[in-house]
């Protein structure tokens, strides 16, 4: 059985999308962060860097394995059931490409577009503007990509397109006023999202937690 934890933001959607597409048993533990409930101990001793999603698997090989990063959680999950991650050649690094490229661009630029222009009470313009710039540029190079196939990794839906679709989704829903200029210029992405969330375990995972 695996144990997820997680809360409702677009990293924490991740894994239970995984979860629920790759037809494993889990549990979810929710750790509420508006609470601060990450920096319990018991949380801590599960991923170090008090953050979600986490998971612990007590049925990994050689024992009981925790991990953290949805990155490396969504690959563990690929390998585990060999789904969603080609086991080699150039449709595994496609998707590795643009599981990687979400992490260290499209979530983070989101995520404090997200802190300056929406939840912020005291606005910045120079953040605003810095963010809004460079998430319109990350949506259009998405879109450019989409343009050729698809998914991200090409013909295959992979686990690069579960770890972008809740931080898309927020792009057009959380993010549509500060985005109101790009949104309207990205149809293959707008084609992307109602092609992906037409999925059962995307549905279903778009759910957990239940808050």
């Amino acid at each position: 059985m695996i144990t997820l934890y997680t809360w409702s933001t677009p990293n924490g959607r991740k894994i239970p999308i995984m979860l629920e597409e790759c037809g494993l048993p889990y549990t979810v533990v929710p750790v509420n962060i508006g609470k601060d409930e990450q920096f319990a101990p018991d949380f801590l001793k599960v991923s170090p860097n008090n953050k979600i999603p986490a998971i612990v698997d007590d049925e990994a090989e050689g024992g009981p394995l925790s991990v953290f990063e949805s990155g490396a959680i969504l690959t563990y999950l690929a390998e585990k059931t060999g789904r969603f991650l080609a086991p080699s050649g150039a449709s595994r690094y496609k998707a590795l490409e643009w599981l990687h490229w979400q992490m260290g661009g499209l979530g983070p630029m989101l995520g404090q577009l997200g802190f300056f222009a929406v939840r912020s009470d005291e606005k910045a313009p120079l953040a605003i503007k810095r963010f809004t710039d460079e998430a319109d540029r990350l949506l259009h190079v998405m879109d450019r990509r989409l343009s050729e196939g698809p998914y991200l990794a090409g013909a295959d839906y992979s686990i690069a397109d579960i770890a972008c679709y809740a931080w898309t989704l927020a792009a057009t829903s959380f993010l549509k006023e500060p985005l109101k200029d790009t949104l309207g210029g990205i149809p293959n992405v707008h084609a992307w999202l109602a092609r992906v969330g037409e999925r059962p375990a995307v549905r279903r995972g778009m759910e957990v937690p239940k808050t």
